[in-house]
């Protein structure tokens, strides 16, 4: 066959039903209208547009507004509903409801019903992605970009394996609702302080309220504050909650941990590793990394890596990825391991498109917008670490501000949250004075005695500024840090983690 032929051969095939089969369809929904609790039951989640013919995605929608009422659904309570609706006068107007639950045949196999449903509405789906891919390849009237149209493919794919419909519509309030109404109730099991995923740390969770679906959070600092530490600090509070939740036969969904997808572009997955196996055992990285550690260490190091081998973290230490192929390797890990927390170590070390390589800011720009979006696409918060400009070290206050966030001013814009990390006794510990030796005057000996007590005041201290929050006020968390194992914690005395943020 020529080249031409299979060109043209689209053109020519005779066109085919879409899959689908109403028969199956009615006989569920008169099921459903015998047994109201048929709906309970289905391990498939079947909705209004997994319905072909759309007479009958109408009355389930109905059906599901009224059971969402508490109310008993019958052919006899659906007739008001449908006396003016013109597509079932075509059937027999209001007695097509009675003969849907005629025969009741469907009570017998509720659940194959429903999945056949289910998975004709997908394969509807997929031929839908295939036509508009084959479409937009042959259409060479724009500026052709391959490897835009396979990511988007890909993006559609994802959505048909999650369920989604490709061709939904705006979804209504009461939708809306009932997804606002259930984070609410998570906050409330939780204690009143979290309607989203944990940071692990409890002055940080009551200060943002968890981090939340579709969140995009940057997380900011100068080198040397400690933001790759805290960032792998809340994966693991994360992942190690979710496990302890399971462990404890809490489903998945009721707990506040998630499964966390760490991509580090800096350090290697071993690097990474290490840090989180300081943690833990309470033994420095150093002393790990240079193996200056004795026997009993080593016990301790082996029983913390021993409770770390179930934990649900995922870490992703390729180099130099592009957007694009982060976005792709995120979705693998939603279908494969539903993760639900996306850490991106660092923002700045990611690649755009290619096409706007000439201008940092525009590809910048291009970085952030994709880290929103998939964090709106998976429906999960991402955390993604960013550098600051130097501006932060001409002031004499090293406390950062959203004007440092560097190269754009689109990072600001499409985070929901922005915050900085800052260690005064970073910058206390450089001020160092001349250490006072025998024979020095009485000044040098005051210098110094007045750094060690400022450094006394500040050490082992951090701030977390939250700058920006769409969820609530800005303000400041103080924390512990300990360096020595990179690790964050909650500080006992907390009485300034209310200021606001100026």
């Amino acid at each position: 066959m020529t080249e031409a032929a299979l060109i043209t051969r689209p053109d020519e095939t005779v066109a085919r039903a879409l899959p689908s089969n109403v028969e199956a369809e009615a006989a569920f929904l008169g099921a459903v209208l015998i047994d109201n609790r048929v709906i309970e039951e289905l391990t498939s989640p079947i909705l209004p547009q997994h319905f072909f013919e759309p007479i009958h995605a109408r009355i389930y929608e109905r059906i599901l507004q009224l059971l969402d009422r508490k109310a008993v659904v019958t052919p006899i309570t659906l007739k008001p509903y449908f006396e003016a609706d013109e597509a079932l006068k075509d059937l027999g107007g209001a007695a097509y409801l009675a003969r849907l639950t005629a025969d009741g045949q469907g009570l017998l196999a509720p659940r194959e019903l429903a999945g056949q449903i289910y998975d004709l509405a997908l394969l509807r789906e997929l031929v839908s992605v295939g036509r508009n891919l084959v479409n937009s390849a042959l259409d060479t009237s724009e500026s052709v970009e391959p490897m835009e149209q396979v990511a988007q493919a890909e993006a559609a794919l994802y959505k048909v394996a999650e369920g989604a419909s490709t061709g939904s519509e705006a979804q209504g309030f009461a939708t809306a609702t009932r997804t606002a109404l259930g984070m609410i109730e998570l906050a409330l099991l939780s204690g009143g302080h979290i309607s989203g995923t944990t940071t692990g740390l409890t002055s940080v969770n009551e200060k943002i309220g968890g981090l939340h679906d579709s969140d995009l959070i940057i997380l900011a600092g100068r080198p040397g504050m400690g933001k790759t530490s805290l960032a792998t600090n809340i994966a693991f509070n994360a992942a190690d909650r979710l496990r302890r939740d399971l462990a404890d036969g809490i489903e998945a969904d009721k707990s506040v941990g998630a499964a966390t997808a760490f991509f580090s572009l800096e350090m290697s997955a071993d690097q990474l590793a290490t840090r989180i196996l300081a943690e833990q055992s309470g033994i420095s990285s150093e002393a790990l990394r240079m193996g200056k550690i004795s026997r009993d260490d080593f016990q301790q190091l082996s029983y913390a890596s021993q409770r770390l081998a179930e934990l649900p973290l995922y870490i992703d230490d390729t180099p130099a990825l592009t957007i694009a192929a982060l976005r792709t390797r995120a979705r693998r890990l939603k279908r494969r391991h539903d993760i639900g927390l996306v850490v991106v170590d660092y923002l700045q070390l990611l690649q755009g498109s290619g096409r706007a390589n000439d201008n940092r800011v525009n590809e910048i720009s291009e970085i952030s917008r994709g880290l929103k979006t998939l964090a709106k696409e998976l429906g999960v918060p991402v955390i993604a670490l960013s550098q600051l400009s130097r501006a932060v070290e001409q002031r004499d206050d090293k406390r950062p501000m959203l004007s440092d966030l560097r190269e754009s001013g689109s990072i600001e814009q499409d985070a929901d949250m922005v915050w900085f990390v800052f260690r005064e006794d970073y910058y206390v510990a450089a001020r160092e004075p001349k250490r006072p030796e025998e024979g020095d005057d009485a000044k040098t000996h005051e210098m110094h005695a007045a750094w060690a007590a400022e450094m006394e005041r500040v050490y082992g201290t951090a701030e977390l500024i939250v700058a920006k929050q769409r969820h609530g006020s800005t303000g400041k968390v103080r924390m512990r840090f300990e360096s020595r194992i990179t690790r964050f914690s909650d500080l006992a005395d907390d009485a300034l983690g209310g200021h606001n943020y100026e």
